[in-house]
């Protein structure tokens, strides 16, 4: 199986307050602004999306009509994260206040397509896999839903190889940007044409041309580009609630031999050594990510999920047989009873964080984002009204704050 480098393009720095399901900005006085953000990684996908559906299920506990759409500002994605991104994103033909599919159904949708995506028996002229079935099927689950009709604001970077820059499909850049509004197919398919394993793909948009290549050459983990995103947009705040999952690394082997790799070639480096390229990048992400709250309280919401012990069985993330497949699905529901955890700075290790494990801090972030969203729609409602500031709006404001202060406690 070929591999490639991904190179990760690091944001300037953090963060932001408010929150709405209708895309609008946040209100001025600093309310909680809310990002959810998914890595690339082909049928790896299952992982995450077993993740998601623990923190839907206790969204639906306090609201039985909740959808991550609703409850999450920025929804990020880079290649089957971008995947992810749009099915959660994008409305429902039956009803368009809706999302048109919940985690439990991502799930579903892997396990049934996944086998039918990477196909050896339709290989590619050049790529392994030709991305016929993947572009038809994603054109007729997505019809001719465009970026600016998302449930909620979606980040999903891809890359031009023709103009050798990253493009983010963002929706806080369609004012200044309206050639980015492309049908969300086009997104998806672009930000998932991973090279050497599906073509690239072309198309034009508002008599703009795209020549598209996988999100994850410029951000594996696009949860800076959602930063930067944000950042430019809202600036001015300074309260934020970040969740990052990722779709699992294998633990490192230490025997590694050094002696062999000081007399690797160029081409030795290039056919052996992108794994390093790789993992630097990815925890460099991370580093960067975590410093950037370091300096806040303990309890300062930011939460990554990953898998850093990974069956090697199921790391091949095009490997679709049924029992790589029931791997992940088994490993992302381990993952919820793993503790929590965070990276630490000197080390680069992964340290527990607050002794609680993953799915108990997702049940927290439920809480916070539930009280973030009624005390929303009260406002919303009283202004509606033409009702003043009420003891209740605080009430409610400083109980979501108590729970984020005691997020990992």
């Amino acid at each position: 199986m070929a591999h490639w480098v991904w190179f990760i393009l690091l944001f300037a720095e953090l963060l932001i307050g408010g929150f709405s399901t209708q895309k609008l900005p946040p209100s001025n006085d600093g309310k909680l602004l809310s990002i959810l953000s998914i890595d690339g990684g082909g049928i790896k996908g299952i992982l995450p999306a077993r993740v998601l559906e623990h923190l839907d299920k206790a969204l639906k506990d306090l609201d039985p009509n909740a959808d991550l759409a609703h409850y999450f500002d920025v929804i990020a994605g880079t290649s089957t994260g971008g995947l992810i991104t749009v099915m959660l994103a994008t409305p429902s033909p039956h009803d368009p206040t809706r999302a048109a599919f919940t985690p439990a159904q991502i799930v579903d949708f892997y396990q049934q397509e996944g086998p039918h995506i990477f196909n050896e028996s339709c290989p590619g002229d050049g790529p392994e896999f030709d991305g016929v079935y993947f572009h038809n099927l994603t054109r007729d689950l997505l019809n001719d839903t465009r970026l600016n009709q998302t449930l909620t604001n979606v980040v999903i970077p891809a890359f031009d190889i023709k103009t050798q820059k990253p493009v983010i499909f963002s929706n806080y850049k369609l004012e200044d940007a309206p050639y980015l509004n492309a049908l969300l197919s086009d997104i998806t398919i672009s930000t998932s044409a991973a090279p050497t394993i599906l073509p690239p793909y072309c198309f034009v948009n508002d008599g703009v041309e795209f020549n598209m290549a996988d999100g994850g050459i410029a951000a594996g983990n696009p949860t800076q580009a959602a930063v930067s995103e944000v950042l430019q947009q809202h600036g001015e705040y300074s309260e934020i609630l970040v969740l990052s999952l990722g779709t699992g690394k294998v633990k490192v082997n230490e025997s590694f031999d050094v002696e062999i790799a000081a007399n690797w070639s160029y081409k030795d480096w290039v056919n052996n050594a992108s794994q390093f390229f790789l993992r630097s990048s990815t925890t460099m992400t991370e580093y960067y990510l975590e410093s950037l709250f370091e300096p806040y309280p303990p309890g300062q919401p930011y939460l990554r999920i990953q898998e850093y012990d990974l069956n090697p069985d199921f790391s091949n993330p095009f490997n679709v047989t049924q029992a790589s497949m029931d791997g992940l699905d088994e490993t992302g529901k381990q993952l919820l009873k793993k503790k929590a955890l965070r990276m630490n700075l000197d080390t680069f290790d992964q340290e527990e964080l607050g002794g609680l494990t993953n799915a108990q801090v997702l049940d927290r972030f439920a809480e916070i984002l539930y009280g973030e969203r009624q005390y929303r729609l009260k406002r919303k409602s009283m202004e509606k009204e033409g009702r003043p500031f009420v003891e209740t709006l605080r009430v409610l404001s400083d109980k979501t704050q108590a729970l984020i202060r005691n997020l990992f406690n």
